[in-house]
């Protein structure tokens, strides 16, 4: 729904007219936030926290499966209320288990809220960055070539990635320049070929038929007979 409204606006504006004259323009969030370096930051500090609470699910898991091999082991000699103890025990255990993986991973768990958490101050840098370049260049509206806004085809005049960075002091020299090339080969060029000579023709594979015989270039004067 969200993609569907972003087209219709998107489509609206186009549909405008030039009796509007909006001025649009548009930016790569995904390779912005690439380059700065607190959201490099926020994804190391991310990337610690899941492991730390997926090794703990793991350690629950092998602690669950231990029940249960410890269980299968005993059944034969358990009376029918022990039984059901240890089948209360490991439902219990694995419903701890899943309300723990889904509290972390789940739909707005942990894992999603401290993304939200460590992502915002770097987005609302981003945006302080756009709103003023935007003011800067005069348009009216900036789309996210990263968001739900599927981009058929973009023109890289409107393009204000760029500027964006610059504003937030990241387009120096050294940085977002295109990959080095490799090194450049040269081509000696051919050789005119010598020129024949009136009182004979000489063989050259350049000049060969697929039957093999010679073919003499057009213009060029060939002796036959015998010398007087």
């Amino acid at each position: 729904m969200k993609r569907f409204f972003c087209v219709f606006a998107f489509l609206g504006l186009l549909l405008a007219g030039p009796a509007q004259a909006q001025r649009l323009g548009y930016i790569d969030t995904e390779f912005i936030m690439s380059k700065m370096p607190e959201y490099a930051q926020a994804q190391t500090e991310l990337n610690k926290l899941s492991d730390t609470w997926q090794k703990e699910i793991e350690a629950q898991q092998k602690d669950l499966d231990k029940m249960y091999r410890t269980y299968q082991a005993e059944e034969v000699v358990l009376t029918e209320p022990m039984k059901k103890k240890r089948q209360d025990e490991m439902l219990k255990k694995e419903q701890e288990l899943k309300a723990y993986r889904t509290k972390q991973f789940g739909y707005e768990g942990q894992i999603f809220k401290k993304r939200q958490e460590l992502n915002k101050p770097v987005q609302d840098k981003i945006f302080e960055a756009v709103e003023k370049v935007a003011k800067t260049k005069k348009l009216n509206m900036v789309f996210d070539k990263a968001s739900d806004l599927t981009m058929i085809y973009t023109d890289p005049t409107f393009d204000y990635t760029e500027y964006v960075l610059e504003e937030l002091g990241l387009a120096s020299p050294d940085r977002n320049q295109p990959g080095t090339k490799g090194p450049v080969k040269t081509v000696n060029p051919p050789k005119a070929p010598a020129a024949a000579t009136a009182t004979k023709t000489t063989t050259d594979s350049r000049f060969e038929s697929d039957s093999g015989t010679p073919e003499v270039p057009a213009g060029t004067k060939t002796r036959t007979g015998t010398k007087p």
